[in-house]
């Protein structure tokens, strides 16, 4: 796990390995990973791999590495995606295990390497054709000529020769190749950008388009585009970045301005502004490095300003800078893994830091490792809250956890309620904020329960800690009125336990004692319970703080089957309906 830090683990339960996600049917896994174009691992027979894949084989130009791995880590094969990653990363797994890599394809066994599977940082501007390359250099037909920096053939069996027939250029500049003459872009260019406020996207694009166009720059040599991190939520940047393909990140205007001396065009009107001599070239140089050159003095456009800087090596663009910091406000449902909806478990593996309540943040343990956990306690909601919004202002990327939903009854709105009340942290409003929803406890007793939520329900909170029990019980009345099904949150707690007797109180005056009530306890978790009674006979001792209460109208039916099992719903007026 140390090697490959960013990877998910998929494990039979009776694994037993801690921090592995559930494997499932293992052949529907493989190929759904396969299919979403991931690098599957699998240690296990390749056979197993084979068969999982086979039907949805179609194109090796684009299919992701699949690699099968003895038990004992003795051999390593890449079955499929050898020069996609799946041959180097063959060869990185038998490091570490120290096993074979069992490599097949023709090209590395001759010479070392694959010339359609360069090293990171580095693209293959015409990969139709290394295959007749490389078949050209197997039968002997003539040496290779290098031009440019490609330290990754030093070591290579390749046959190099100051005349040979053949060339490889490694070049940031738009150069045509041929069959004969491959052509490499290393990751080398470093954009900064400036602009007005809600500059219109289009115009950025086309301003920088038209430099990249004019002076001959390959758009794979690309590395990130950069700027001031006042611009961080800058919306023409961040479409720049989109267009382009790449990262968009941000420095702080000490950081730029200490390259003024380096600026071609220094200004000290954009100083006293922004506190720093130049944006565009400043955020180009910062990003490319100390040993960078600015290749491209800064452009113009009406309202935008764009820089180039070349460094002397590839970088990795999303390391420079800061990202946009990110505050993923997350439902992680009731805690069974199966409820864990997609965005929400993407939300979770992608974050850097976790903040939450500390019985949520231990729901999903598998998904923790190379996360840093931010643990706090009940009624520490708005410090948790702060604490979220002040780590995605420094750029990280924040996933505050949510039990349930996190748009009731949770979190999502004291998000906001702080971001409308401190307008003056500008720091916060430059965030990216999304909401990932989850399955509401409601929706998991329900459904577990039956269909009780069938026709019109609301929810009721019976916590006194925010909302006054005179607003509380009105509300109780009003829905027992309006005939609703009702969802009570938070019905009891150790000091608390008169509410939920003064709402049975207020139900029987409106509703039959016999209407269904719902007691779903620990839903999703070790020691869940739901419970079937009648209003009537509805026992507050028998409910906690980690129960939610459902209460049907008078419509509401409970039944039982044949084999015994009892549900509860509310008739939706079908029955009605068909039989006119």
């Amino acid at each position: 796990m140390t090697a490959f830090p960013a990877w998910e683990v998929y494990a039979p339960d009776d694994a037993a390995l801690q921090h592995a996600l559930p494997l499932g049917k293992a052949t529907e896994t493989i190929a759904q990973l396969f299919k979403s174009g991931r690098p599957v691992i699998g240690i296990c027979a390749a056979g197993i791999l084979i068969r999982a894949v086979a039907p949805h084989l179609a194109d090796k130009q684009t299919e992701p590495p699949l690699i099968a791995v003895a038990a004992d880590g003795s051999s390593i094969v890449p079955l499929l995606g050898g020069h996609h990653g799946a041959n180097l990363l063959a060869r990185r797994i038998a490091s570490v295990l120290q096993g074979i890599p069992a490599i097949t394809t023709a090209g590395d066994l001759a010479f070392g390497l694959g010339l359609d599977e360069p090293p990171e940082g580095y693209t293959l501007a015409n990969p139709q054709d290394a295959k007749g390359v490389m078949a050209t250099l197997l039968r002997g037909g003539g040496g290779i000529r290098i031009k440019g920096d490609a330290p990754w053939f030093a070591d290579s069996n390749l046959p190099i020769k100051d005349d040979g027939a053949l060339l490889i250029e490694v070049t940031h500049r738009s150069v045509d190749g041929s069959p004969e003459h491959l052509v490499y872009h290393p990751r080398s260019i470093a954009i900064g950008v400036g602009c007005e406020r809600d500059t219109r996207p289009v115009e950025l694009i086309r301003l920088v388009q038209g430099v990249i166009d004019a002076e001959g720059i390959a758009r794979d040599s690309i590395a990130g585009i950069y700027s001031l991190d006042l611009k961080a939520d800058e919306p023409a940047m961040q479409e720049l970045a989109k267009w382009f393909g790449v990262s968009f990140r941000v420095f702080d205007a000490a950081t730029l301005d200490a390259e003024t001396p380096r600026m071609k065009t220094p200004s000290d009107v954009v100083f006293a502004e922004v506190g720093t001599h130049g944006v565009a070239e400043g955020a180009a140089l910062a990003a490319a490095g100390p040993e960078a050159d600015l290749i491209v003095p800064k452009r113009k456009s009406e309202r935008a300003t764009c820089a180039l800087a070349l460094a002397p090596a590839p970088f990795d663009g999303a390391s420079r800078g800061t990202m946009r910091g990110e505050l993923h406000v997350v439902g992680t449902g009731p805690g069974d893994a199966m409820w864990l909806t997609p965005e929400a478990r993407i939300a979770l593996s992608e974050a850097t830091d976790w903040v939450g309540y500390g019985l949520y943040l231990d729901l999903y343990p598998q998904l923790q490792p190379g996360k840093t956990l931010h643990r706090y306690e009940l009624g520490e909601e708005e410090i948790r809250v702060r604490a979220a919004l002040d780590l995605a202002a420094q750029g990280k990327r924040v996933a505050l956890v949510c039990s349930g939903d996190p748009g009731i009854y949770a979190m999502a709105t004291l998000v906001f309620a702080l971001l409308e009340k401190e307008p003056q942290r500008r720091d916060w409003a430059r965030i990216l904020v999304q909401i990932a929803p989850g399955i509401s406890a409601l929706q998991a007793a329900a459904s577990k329960s039956g269909a009780l939520l069938g026709h019109d329900f609301c929810t009721i909170s019976l916590s006194d800690l925010l909302t006054p029990l005179e607003a509380i019980l009105e509300r109780i009345k009003a829905a027992a009125e309006a005939d609703f099904v009702i969802a009570f949150y938070n019905p009891v707690s150790q000091r608390r336990r008169h509410q939920l007797e003064m709402a049975k109180d207020i139900l029987l005056q409106h509703r039959p004692a016999e209407t269904p009530v719902v007691l779903a306890r620990n839903l999703g978790r070790e020691g869940e319970r739901v419970t079937l009674t009648t209003l009537a006979e509805l026992d507050i001792e028998k409910v906690d703080m980690l129960t939610v209460v459902l209460v049907g109208s008078s419509a509401s039916r409970a039944i039982a089957l044949p084999d015994g099992r009892r549900f509860a719903y509310t008739p939706r007026g079908y029955e009605t309906k068909f039989g006119k």
